[in-house]
């Protein structure tokens, strides 16, 4: 399955602007060819967690997000998971991270890091 097809098969992830300043920050002090790659991994304290790595290299069926100079990959078994999902980055006193909004999350932690389906 290619990257279109993948895309026209599920709801769209979307990058906030937000999210996108900061991965682009976080990017500019890596080297040439550097990405975000957000993934859904097993385990949490709700069965699931979010995933956030620095990758430079893409895969054929990964979903690519661009977006005010950042770039972001999601496998294709992520996005599943993900589908028509928001990615935000939140700075306030408690703490600054990456925040997913993933409508098909049926119950998540406290945390915001672990969720179920």
């Amino acid at each position: 399955m290619t990257n279109a097809d993948t895309a026209e098969l599920i709801k769209p992830v979307t990058l906030t602007a937000r999210a996108a300043r900061q991965i682009a920050k976080i990017l500019d002090g890596e080297g040439e060819g550097a990405m975000m790659r957000v993934a859904v991994q097993g385990g949490g304290c709700s069965g699931f967690q979010y995933g956030f790595t620095l990758d430079d290299l893409r895969q054929d069926d990964d979903l690519i997000l661009e977006r005010d100079g950042a770039t972001v990959l999601i496998d294709a078994v992520s996005v599943a998971y993900l589908a028509g999902s928001e990615i935000d980055y939140t700075d306030d006193l408690i703490g600054s991270a990456f925040k997913i909004n993933n409508p098909n999350a049926t119950s998540s932690c406290g945390c915001g890091t672990s969720f179920s389906v």
